[in-house]
């Protein structure tokens, strides 16, 4: 039965949503990848395709609560419902608290918290109806400690905490878990084009003296999404090589 479950992955199409969606495929689920970028997402599909599987596609701007209602809806209906929802996007507008604008912060949350909200309330009915669901919000440990000049970022992130400890105690009976990964320096995209200094100071704080890779974040999330991590409720798993310990 397991096999044939729905993983829905938002921000799935490049970087650690990229991962997760390959592993998810990997564990023989059924994979939606969601993303705002449609030439990304063709990216995906091939990387996918030569992988030899096969991934479902949705372009979808998240922040358009009907629409990712309506997206979501489509697919739980097809599939049965969802069983599992990992909501991996994210965006970062840096900038120091006095610098920041308004649309710095709302934006922030907007997606990186809001959409997360508005995808969990619509999975959980089917979830609830099936007895099972697996949700896995990525944090950041960002959220967990803090980051100079990216308060709004980790505003986000901390909620995307605190929200996953309310879900538990909301439905944890109901056979559903929820968890969070807070992932540190992982390289990506978006830490790729930081200037060594910074990735060098970042580093100090490493006990492992490396940086993550997707993948790492991607195979904590199969395990959360996993039947063995059934009695897993509520936690935050660090994927940071030791950073906020």
């Amino acid at each position: 039965m397991s096999e044939k479950r729905l993983a829905v992955v938002t921000g799935a199409a490049r970087g650690i949503g990229r991962a997760i969606v390959l592993e998810l495929l990997k564990q023989g689920r059924i994979v939606a990848g969601l993303d705002l970028n449609t030439a990304a997402l063709a990216e995906l599909e091939k990387v996918v395709a030569d992988a030899g599987f096969s991934v479902i596609t949705k372009s979808v701007d998240i922040t358009k609560t009907e629409l990712l209602t309506e997206v979501l809806e489509s697919l739980s209906k097809e599939y049965g419902g969802i069983a599992i929802l990992v909501n991996n996007a994210g965006i970062t507008r840096d900038k120091l608290m006095m610098q920041m604008e308004d649309a710095d912060f709302d934006i922030l949350m907007s997606v990186n918290l809001r959409a997360a909200f508005m995808a969990t309330r619509t999975a959980l009915r089917p979830m609830i109806r099936n007895k099972f669901g697996r949700i896995i919000n990525i944090s950041s440990v960002a959220g967990v400690f803090g980051q100079a000049g990216s308060a709004n970022y980790a505003a986000s992130k901390a909620g995307l905490i605190g929200m996953t400890k309310s879900i538990v105690r909301e439905v944890a009976k109901k056979g559903i878990t929820a968890n969070c990964i807070a992932p540190g320096f992982i390289l990506t995209d978006m830490t790729s084009v930081l200037p060594d200094v910074v990735k060098e100071a970042a580093m100090a704080f490493i006990p492992a003296r490396k940086m993550g890779s997707p993948e790492d974040v991607a195979k904590a999330v199969a395990f959360l999404a996993s039947d063995e991590s059934g009695y897993i409720n509520g936690q935050v798993l660090h994927v940071d090589g030791g950073m906020a310990m």
